[in-house]
């Protein structure tokens, strides 16, 4: 398959290659050169998870949680 550069440096993938390989509107490739080629990769999408872990903050020891999530007072009494 062929397309042209313009002359912003654009290039449209074909609609074949993109369906076949999954690139979706929005996507992020990289580009590199190896051995004279020009060669694009998605980039991999973080995890959700990922992305979030770690942001809350719990105030208290994970004992401490634990232990007021079983019904249990923690150390200084408290529920």
């Amino acid at each position: 398959m062929k397309t042209s550069v313009s002359e912003k440096g654009q290039v449209t993938i074909p609609k074949a290659l993109r369906d076949r390989l999954g690139i979706r509107p929005g996507q992020t490739l990289e580009f590199y050169e190896e051995g004279g080629r020009l060669i694009a990769a998605r980039v991999a999408e973080a995890d959700p998870v990922d992305r979030v872990y770690g942001i809350l903050t719990a105030h208290r020891t994970t004992d401490a949680l634990l232990r007021a999530l079983r019904g249990k007072p923690d150390a200084v009494g408290r529920k």
